[in-house]
């Protein structure tokens, strides 16, 4: 592998995961406020609670981000833990729609938004329109770094070396998640993780099941910001996070035993030849049969967690 692809490679994820990190900070800076007063003012039923946490994270682009400002107004006493549930869930199905956006074919029009962002910022100076643009640079740079990506990696193509390290992937759904899994815990991102797998799909370089397993990992790796943001937190955001990471193990343990079907279902409702497309069809189907498998449980969940982790008791000082 020359040192140009190299270059080129972690040039373009270096772009790709900064863009991410950054998207998801100024989107916060511009939907925080109404987000928060969404989250806590439309929360009130399980169905409701889904519904925002789909569409929150659909608009903020990450998952951990809408999952940590719900641990926040759960502490703040803004939020019941009941109804977190239905966020978690929804933030989950939300994710979906980044991996969608990551399989078209847009990144030969990166620079549009690169170069509308840029003029925005250099004459509104500050303020929303200001962070508008930031918002808009972000974004035209997220799809730049995946165009460096895409386009160095097809060298790679010719290498029997690197075929084979990936077809090996291949062999072992348990071996692509935890690949998966390790990725997203290093570079703190299942949407990078997903993305990148997502890119060596579209080039030829990822088998379906490789890619899909390596997307079952993502999956897991998520849940360290989650539980990070619970320390020091009130129990029934404790049980947030939980909830969490056990609604993620039971879902990735369900497709690692069931994989070949989840596959040929996969394969089965994508007729195409493009893998990114694939993974990311699997990425939506996962959640949502995910959500679906476990929503009519939430109510004997909670009781569960809230008896396994109950609330501290008031202790009257005399």
């Amino acid at each position: 592998m020359n040192a140009s692809i190299l270059t080129f490679l972690f040039g373009g994820l270096i772009l790709f995961i900064y863009s991410i990190s950054r998207l998801s900070k100024h989107l916060e800076k511009v939907l925080s406020d109404k987000a928060n007063e969404v989250i806590s003012k439309f929360t009130k039923t399980v169905l409701h609670s889904l519904l925002v946490g789909i569409l929150a994270t659909a608009l903020m682009g990450s998952s951990s981000a809408v999952i940590i400002i719900t641990i926040v107004l759960i502490n703040a006493n803004g939020l019941s833990f009941k109804n977190s549930l239905g966020i978690i869930l929804g933030a989950n199905i939300g994710t979906t729609f980044s991996s969608q956006l990551f399989a078209l074919s847009i990144t030969d029009y990166a620079i549009f938004p690169l170069a509308i962002g840029l003029v925005i910022q250099i004459f509104a100076k500050r303020g929303y329109v200001y962070s508008l643009g930031k918002v808009l640079f972000f974004f035209g740079l997220l799809f730049f770094g995946l165009y460096m990506m895409e386009h160095s990696v097809l060298p790679l193509r010719d290498s029997e070396y690197f075929v084979s390290l990936l077809e090996s992937i291949g062999e072992s759904p348990f071996r692509g998640a935890w690949i998966g899994g390790l990725t997203t815990l290093i570079i703190q991102s299942s949407s990078a993780t997903v993305g990148i797998a997502i890119v060596l799909g579209k080039q030829g370089l990822l088998s379906s099941a490789a890619g899909l397993s390596i997307m079952l990992g993502a999956e897991l790796g998520t849940c360290s910001d989650t539980l990070l943001a619970t320390i020091r937190g009130s129990r029934a955001a404790i049980r947030a996070g939980v909830f969490h990471v056990t609604f993620n193990l039971v879902t990735i343990a369900l497709g690692l035993i069931l994989f070949d079907f989840f596959l040929d279902f996969v394969t089965w409702i994508s007729p195409t030849d493009d893998l990114g497309r694939l993974i990311a069809n699997g990425h939506m189907v996962f959640n949502f049969l995910g959500v679906l498998t476990i929503l009519p449980f939430l109510g004997y969940i909670e009781r569960l967690l809230s008896g396994i982790i109950p609330d501290k008791p008031n202790v009257e000082i005399p």
